[in-house]
C-alpha cells in the first residue's frame, strides 16, 4: 500500500498545511516510508505477547489514610485579605 500525491494533498488540506509540490514528493516518501515500517511489525508474530495497557509497568502507591491535626481556621484566615464568618471572601467573578 502507497499513499498517492492526490492523498498527501488531501491531508495537508485537512491539515490546513500550504505545502509547495516540492514538500508534497517528499512528505510522500516519507509517509510512504512509515506505511512500509508498519507493514514490518505487521509480519512480526505476537501470539505469545500478552497486551499491555502501557509500555511500562504501571503501578499506584497509595498512602495510608490517617486523620493527623490541621491547620486552624483562625491562622488559614490571618493572610486573607477580606474574610466573613470564617470564609474566604473573593471578588464576584459571574456578571449580571
Amino acid at each position: 500500500m502507497s499513499i498517492s500525491i492526490n492523498e498527501v494533498r488531501h491531508v495537508a488540506r485537512l491539515a490546513r498545511l500550504e505545502l509547495d509540490e516540492s514538500e508534497i514528493l517528499s512528505f510522500q516518501g516519507e509517509l510512504n516510508a512509515l506505511i512500509g515500517h508498519f507493514e514490518d511489525i505487521q509480519t512480526i508474530d505476537s501470539s505469545g505477547i500478552e497486551p499491555l495497557s502501557h509500555a511500562v509497568a504501571m503501578q499506584n502507591i497509595w498512602s495510608e489514610d490517617t486523620v493527623a491535626p490541621t491547620l486552624p481556621r483562625d491562622r488559614a484566615l490571618a493572610n486573607a485579605p477580606i474574610s466573613r464568618a470564617g470564609l474566604f471572601v473573593v471578588p464576584t467573578i459571574i456578571e449580571d
